[in-house]
């Protein structure tokens, strides 16, 4: 095995942080600065008309919100682990954040947590960001499709007899992956990956499903907020049903974390087109919504990434020394 010296893993560490943080940057500055449906004048004259420094405060205090409930939610799970305080899981979860940026639906972000514990811990804390993430996609898919029935109930997008077969696929679809629970791949099966999930304590799954609905409730009325103060007057619960279709939809589909404003606003520029509203004004606040919630995370989290040093093992309590529900 080839040895490498420790000035040049040092070297090689830091141009993988660089790069990181580089390319972070450069992406959110070319989707800034090269998006030619941003028309910055419309906004600049609707800001000044509708500025209140109350209301920026209480948009910023949603995306710290926000983000603080996915903080809340990784100190949780990763106590199957180790515990941690929040500071350090706010560490974790920005960095993690950072480096999934430009990755496949986030991709990134497992490596990233994975990298502040102990090599053997590395496929726990994959499984527990899998879990972590897995809630918040299981609340945006039932919010989601009931936003989606009430917003069809107001405006046919689809037939009855479409939504009926795509619940009867659902349905055939659950029925079909029980049926095969015990079938192994690799070492791995459904059986086997619920056994998992019920190792963990009850308690956890209870807070982490918790505060996934508090996230999802804060970053939903933040949205709304937002559609609010661009003047966008429609029912709060056409404007709810709406947002949650939106994300649903969108959400569903694969794509880059720095891309994911771009989605979001291809398919509520449709959705929100049908209730009336502006094309501008629905690509600016998904753009605000990226710029609030994943833009300003990443600029904090690129100092996490630029300070980050490899893990090194401490010496456990009596505590700590017991054994994770994993290791039972």
């Amino acid at each position: 095995m080839i040895s490498i010296p420790h000035k040049t893993k040092q070297f090689l560490v830091l141009l993988i942080k660089l790069l990181i943080v580089g390319g972070a940057f450069y992406f959110i500055y070319n989707q800034l600065a090269n998006n030619e449906k941003l028309d910055w004048q419309k906004f600049i004259v609707l800001f000044q008309k509708n500025q209140s420094i109350g209301g920026i405060v209480f948009i910023l205090l949603l995306s710290v919100l926000n983000r603080y409930f996915e903080i809340l939610k990784w100190q949780n799970l990763v106590r199957v682990i180790q515990k941690i305080n929040v500071a350090e899981a706010t560490k974790q979860v920005l960095a993690a954040l950072t480096a999934g940026l430009f990755t496949p639906n986030g991709v990134g972000e497992y490596a990233g947590k994975a990298l502040f514990f102990e090599k053997k811990d590395t496929k726990k804390v994959i499984f527990l960001n899998l879990i972590c993430n897995g809630i918040q996609m299981v609340l945006t898919v039932i919010f989601g499709i009931f936003g989606l029935l009430y917003f069809n109930t107001q405006h046919a997008v689809i037939t009855s007899e479409t939504v009926i077969l795509v619940f009867g696929a659902l349905l055939l679809l659950i029925v079909i992956l029980f049926s095969i629970k015990k079938i192994t791949l690799k070492g791995y099966s459904i059986e086997k990956l619920i056994y998992k999930i019920n190792e963990i304590p009850k308690s956890i799954h209870q807070k982490n499903i918790f505060l996934g609905i508090c996230r999802y409730i804060v970053f939903s009325h933040q949205y709304y907020f937002l559609f609010v103060a661009f003047d966008v007057d429609l029912p709060y619960l056409t404007l709810i049903a709406t947002i949650s279709s939106v994300y649903f939809l969108a959400s569903s589909l694969p794509t880059f974390q720095f891309l994911d404003f771009a989605v979001k606003g291809s398919v509520a520029v449709y959705f929100f087109g049908i209730l009336g509203v502006n094309e501008w004004i629905v690509i600016f606040i998904s753009t605000l919504m990226w710029f609030l919630n994943v833009v300003l995370p990443v600029i904090i989290g690129s100092y996490y990434v630029l300070n980050f040093k490899s893990r090194i093992p401490v010496k456990t309590d009596s505590v700590n020394k017991s054994k994770t529900p994993f290791e039972k």
